[in-house]
Formats: structure tokens, C-alpha cells, sequence
């Protein structure tokens, strides 16, 4: 194939290939989508959306804005049958694209039926969405989008691109896939209980205390949290109503004298009044569906008049419109910044977590090395077996997302996840890649390694080593205070390019402790990431280089610790 020909031939000429791959071995499940697009561009007719829109816009993500979603949200898989975390689909009455990036380009081909068109974020000749808008939408065009859904960054830069040409983004109220989805699953509603101080290594008063700081700094009177993982941190309450990830629904608004959670008050354990009372925080409870009229009449009573509204320009369009542009600070909140600089508590309790979880592997890899020889190992049976190990250390709650459970062919699938259609043995002749992770009281953790039971190639072994040799040196790397994650990226990259390979994928992002096991808002990519604090002394990020081929996957990875 193309990238080992120009690694066998040592072209001098620096290379950048992105390995996509057609033919890979284990193959996904297909669901015919044709029935649901043709009731969906029925709905797109309606009078009701006032006029008839000529596209719709289907995101992953939910109200919050989560990467990770529960069942419920999961709209962009319900229609076009694509299941990973991330990507975006644009349907009109003669189309349907989905656009995702390098990590999926391998499953979305295997699971999209013919109905829709792939479109592989990130390579040259891949139009965005709005350029493609603008290139085949007629001036006059409707496209509309779930306003709760999109954020207001979002929002402003496609219709930045598409209006030039008199192509309309229309925010709808209503959801267009939940009138057709006549099976969702329904909204969890899971406890939500206190983390201990403890753990946390600051009680929440502080914490609100300090926001209100940076309120005051940007003369600001109101504060409208969005995000679930910054209200759990905020509030020191974790929950589990999205898989893997501790997090609840809820809103959260914070002025100088009176914070107000917005959530489902059934959901609250008995102990979560005397936590707050013990950590020195008043705080008003209301219905979780009562925020926009909250927010509403808070925006129209003095309180507002006198300052600032700061809500972040990565919640919905629909909630960042309601405050005039005049008094709005559309910012991220201070949250995120203040999260990703662990204190020392958490510090150490995410070396503590990363201890017990190494443990953990250990015992498995040990336990793999013993048993693969039998012969009747499949990802998803050690994949369970992983589990097992990892629920016997202490403080242990769960897995912090899928398990990686890769083996041979299924290893070039960046993001796979074994299903019981492509489940396959586990054999001494191919490589096997396992990327899993726990969530623990005291911290989260993520881990990939890559393992041979047998002989592997030397062609194998000399990307391993390329791969390894990039993690070492960016893990090693010492650079000023507050550099951008990409200006590091290449550290992890360098040997992959010296002879013309890559990986098409970032290199790290940031961890929670015992919350989303990706956390920002800095990060390690060649992409400049939007609100880059850059990286500061008690930062954790991942180091994850990897290489994948039509026959095997490497990566390698590890939680780092910036350091002065």
C-alpha cells in the first residue's frame, strides 16, 4: 500500500499519509436508513417549521453539549446508523452526508448503508459542511438546526460561511428526529450523590467563591453553567446519567448572592442538603425543565441591568440569544481552567487512581499471556476479564468509556469497539490493541497499550518503535510556561514523519478527576484548539501517538503531569 511503499523506498521527501482503509476484515452491522430519510424529508415539507426547510442539520451532541451522550440524544446514530462519538449529518430531499473525522473514517464506511455519502473531515479535497452548502444549496435555501442542540460558536460560523451566498440557518425549537423516533429511550434520571472533600481537596464555597472573583473581574452579575462536568466539579456532586461519565443533568446559575441548580430534585440523595451545608454553600433548587423561564425573568430584573451576563459561547445558540449582545460575555465560564489545574489533593489522587489501575493491567496482561495460547479469547470475552481485574481495586466505580478491545485488522479502526458481529478471537499471530480506562473516587483514568503474544514483523516492530520513541519524547519534552498544545504535537510525530507515516488523530487531551475521561480545555493536536489556556503546572493530558494499517493498529498511551 501506499504508505509502505514510501517507507520501504525511504523517499527523502517529508510525507504526511492518512491511512483509510477499505477492505478491513471484521465488518460492521449495516442498517437500511431509507425508510427514516424519506419520513424525515416528509417532515421537512411541513407547514408547521412555517416555511419548508431544504436541508436539516443533525448533531451528535446533546443540550449540554456532552461528547459523550446517553441513549436518549443519540439522534445522528438513530438516523443515519453511524455509531461513533463523533460526526455531523446534513440531510436535504436528494442527499445525505455524514461528515467525521480520521478516527471513524474506517467504521462510518462500514456502517453507513448507500443512502449516504461519507465526507472525511480533515483531507484536502473534503468540502465542510458549509462549503458544501454553499457550493450545491440554491440562494434562498432553508437549513435548519435544533437551536437547543448547536452551539452559539457553532452557529455563528456557519452562517457566517453560507449567508454570502442567501442561504438561510433557521433555529428550530422542535426536533425534527424525536417527532419519528417513536422508540427513544428515556431521559435518565440516576442519583446524584456528594464527593467527599477528601477526594475533592476543596469544598465547594470555595469554589463559587473564586467564580465569583472572575465574575467580578469581567463585571459580571449573572453566570449560566451549561456544561454537566463543570457543575459536578463546581458543586463537588457527581452522578451517572450519561454512561461512563459522572456527570447529571442539571444547569446551574451562580450571581453574587444566590446560587440556583436547575435539576430533577428526586434525583438528589438524602445527603445532598447536609454536603452543602457542610460546605459552605447556599443553593436553590429548581426543576431542571423551569431554566429558560428563570433565565428569562433574571435577564429582565435589575440585577442584570447593573452588569455583565457570562455565558459561554459553547452553549446553545438558543440560550446565548436570549441575553442582548450588549451585556453578554460570551467567553468560556472560568470553570474549565480552574478544573484542569488540578490541586493537590486531586493530584495525587489521580496518581493514586493511575497506581491501582496499573495494577490492575498487570494482573491482565499476565492473566493474556497465560490463556491466549488456548485459542478461544475474543476481544469481548477479555475485554470482561479486564473489567473484572480493574473492579477489585479500592474506590473503583466503573469503566471511564468503551473498551478498546482490538485485535489484528480491528486495530486500524482508531475508535473501535467489538460488537458480537465483529467480535474475533485473539490469536499469537496478530497484534492486539486494548485502550480502556477506569473511574475511581479519586480519579479517572485512560491507558492504551499494544501487544504481540507471538512474532511480529520487522516492519511491525520498526512502527512500534517509531511510535514509542515519539511518546517517550514528547513525555520528556520541557517547554515555556503556557505553550499551545500544538506547538508540541510535532514532539510525538517527529519519528512517524522522518519517514513519511502519521496518524490521523490528536495526540493528547486533557482528563477529569472522576469526571469525563476528555476534559479541556487545552489539549495536544495539530489542529489549534479553540480557548487554549495553554499548558500549566497541574495538567493532566494524554500522550497518545499511534500508527494504524489495514492489518494492525499501534498506539501507546499515557497520562502526563505538566510540572514547573
Amino acid at each position: 500500500m501506499l504508505c509502505l511503499y514510501f517507507y520501504k523506498y525511504k523517499i527523502i521527501y517529508l510525507f504526511f499519509i492518512f491511512c483509510v482503509f477499505d477492505n478491513v476484515h471484521s465488518v460492521m452491522a449495516v442498517r437500511s436508513t431509507g425508510p427514516l430519510l424519506s419520513r424525515l424529508r416528509d417532515l421537512m415539507k411541513l407547514k408547521y417549521l412555517g416555511e419548508p426547510i431544504q436541508g436539516y442539520i443533525v448533531l451528535s451532541e446533546d443540550a449540554h453539549q456532552n461528547e459523550y451522550i446517553s441513549a436518549c440524544d443519540g439522534r445522528r446514530a438513530f438516523i443515519t446508523g453511524f455509531t461513533g462519538s463523533a460526526g455531523v449529518a446534513l440531510i436535504t430531499q436528494n442527499e445525505a452526508l455524514l461528515w467525521t473525522d480520521g478516527r471513524y473514517f474506517v467504521q462510518a464506511q462500514q456502517q453507513l448503508d448507500d443512502n449516504w455519502t461519507l465526507m472525511k473531515m480533515g483531507l484536502p479535497d473534503t468540502l465542510t459542511l458549509a462549503e458544501w452548502l454553499t457550493k450545491n444549496m440554491k440562494t434562498g435555501s432553508r437549513i435548519a438546526v435544533d437551536s437547543n442542540l448547536i452551539t452559539y460558536s457553532e452557529w455563528r460560523r456557519i452562517n457566517k460561511e453560507i449567508k454570502y451566498k442567501g442561504i438561510n440557518l433557521v433555529p428550530l425549537d422542535t426536533n425534527l428526529i424525536d417527532r419519528m423516533w417513536s422508540e427513544r429511550p428515556a431521559i435518565p434520571s440516576n442519583p446524584v450523590k456528594p464527593l467527599n472533600v477528601k477526594f475533592t481537596g476543596k469544598k465547594c464555597g470555595e469554589k463559587v467563591e473564586e467564580v465569583r472573583q472572575k465574575m467580578t473581574e469581567k463585571n459580571a452579575t449573572i453566570l449560566l453553567v451549561t456544561a454537566l462536568d463543570e457543575i459536578a466539579w463546581l458543586l463537588n456532586l457527581r452522578g451517572s446519567d450519561i454512561t461512563y461519565n459522572p456527570v447529571f443533568y442539571s444547569y446551574v446559575i451562580v450571581t453574587h448572592t444566590d446560587v440556583h441548580l436547575f435539576v430533577d430534585d428526586k434525583k438528589l440523595d438524602s445527603t445532598v442538603p447536609e454536603h452543602f451545608i457542610n460546605e459552605n454553600l447556599s443553593v436553590i433548587i429548581q426543576p431542571y425543565d423551569k431554566l429558560h423561564t428563570f433565565f428569562n425573568d433574571i435577564l429582565a430584573s435589575d440585577n442584570s441591568k447593573t452588569g455583565k451576563v457570562w455565558v459561554s459561547d459553547r452553549s446553545s445558540y438558543n440560550l446565548v440569544n436570549i441575553v442582548p449582545k450588549s451585556n453578554r460575555i460570551s467567553k468560556p465560564t472560568p470553570i474549565p481552567l480552574m478544573k484542569a489545574i488540578k490541586n493537590s489533593v486531586e493530584i495525587n489522587g489521580l496518581k493514586n487512581a493511575h497506581i491501582k489501575d496499573g495494577a490492575a493491567l498487570c494482573s491482565y496482561f499476565a492473566w493474556l499471556e497465560e490463556n491466549i495460547s488456548v485459542g478461544n479469547l475474543t476481544e469481548i470475552s477479555v475485554a470482561e476479564k479486564l473489567l473484572s481485574f480493574r473492579s477489585l481495586q479500592e474506590d473503583f466505580v466503573g469503566p471511564s468509556f468503551e473498551t478498546i478491545s482490538s485485535s489484528g485488522p480491528n486495530g486500524g479502526i482508531i475508535h473501535y469497539s467489538p460488537t458480537p458481529e465483529t467480535d474475533r478471537k485473539l490469536s499469537v499471530d496478530e497484534m492486539y490493541l486494548c485502550d480502556s480506562g477506569g473511574q475511581f473516587l479519586d480519579g479517572t483514568t485512560d491507558v492504551t497499550r499494544t501487544l504481540h503474544f507471538g512474532t511480529p514483523t520487522e516492519y511491525q516492530k520498526e512502527c512500534f518503535t517509531r511510535v514509542f520513541k515519539g511518546q517517550a519524547n514528547l513525555a520528556m519534552s520541557k517547554f515555556p510556561h503556557k505553550i499551545l498544545g500544538n506547538c508540541l504535537d510535532s514532539y510525538a510525530r517527529r519519528f512517524l514523519w522522518d519517514v513519511g507515516l502519521d496518524y490521523m488523530h490528536g495526540t493528547g487531551h486533557g482528563i477529569g478527576a472522576y469526571l469525563n475521561v476528555h476534559e479541556g480545555p487545552m489539549g495536544i493536536s495539530w489542529r489549534e484548539i479553540p480557548n487554549d489556556p495553554g499548558l500549566q503546572a497541574g495538567m493532566f493530558l494524554s500522550n497518545e501517538p499511534g500508527y494504524y494499517e489495514e492489518d494492525f493498529g499501534i498506539r501507546i498511551e499515557d497520562i502526563v503531569l505538566v510540572k514547573d
